[in-house]
């Protein structure tokens, strides 16, 4: 079960869902979603629900941007906004827990936190779920330049058919993350990782689960 949750104090405010575990391990998850979505979307209410299931607190958190617009991707002068949004996230999450916290992320929402932890260690990991390693017509553009500032165990979940990037490129990607890294493979799937409308992988959640708790031990 989780429960609405919000930081109106904070600069932009943080908004989303808590999941409250019964049986608290002390750490903290906060997940975020990509261009087109929210925190509502089915694939990050299904690894919230996996995580918060071992002990996890989650927080799935609507990025600065989708707080003023309902629907329609950020412009191009949001990306700075977004992540002091995911900046305020940890800072409200660690009102609610003593140990570690990881940032998780869908595509752009996952850029963003990859590039805040470049910027400062606010967080002790990454999951990168669909990272959007360059628009689907431009892979001679891609977005790594940060990747080799990055310090923290980076988990990768990308789809064999995603139109963003390889897992050749992927891998590429993993390479220049000067620390522990891991590739989950989601075999046929494209950038929503088998998650759209009504479609659900179901084992994919217990899937990162198990690649996050062999990285971070």
């Amino acid at each position: 079960m989780y429960e609405s949750f919000s930081a109106t104090t904070l600069d932009p405010p943080v908004q989303g869902f808590l999941h409250r575990p019964a049986s608290p391990s002390g750490d903290g998850l906060i997940l975020t979603h990509g261009a087109g979505g929210n925190a509502q979307m089915a694939l990050l209410v299904a690894v919230a629900e996996a995580f918060a299931g071992t002990g996890f607190t989650v927080l799935r958190c609507n990025l600065p941007f989708r707080q003023k617009r309902s629907f329609g991707p950020p412009r191009p002068g949001d990306a700075a906004r977004d992540r002091e949004g995911l900046r305020n996230a940890v800072t409200a999450m660690r009102k609610s827990v003593t140990g570690r916290v990881y940032f998780g992320g869908q595509s752009y929402g996952g850029r963003q936190a990859s590039m805040l932890i470049a910027e400062e260690q606010l967080a002790d990991g990454l999951v990168l779920l669909s990272y959007p390693l360059h628009a689907p017509s431009k892979p001679d553009q891609p977005r790594v330049q940060h990747l080799p500032q990055i310090q923290v165990p980076t988990l990768f979940v990308h789809g064999t058919r995603d139109p963003f990037g390889s897992i050749d490129e992927i891998e590429g990607a993993r390479r220049s993350i000067p620390t522990k890294t891991a590739l989950l493979r989601v075999e046929g799937a494209g950038h929503d990782l088998g998650f759209k409308g009504k479609t659900k992988r179901d084992d994919l959640p217990a899937k990162i689960l198990k690649s996050f708790q062999a990285l971070f031990g």
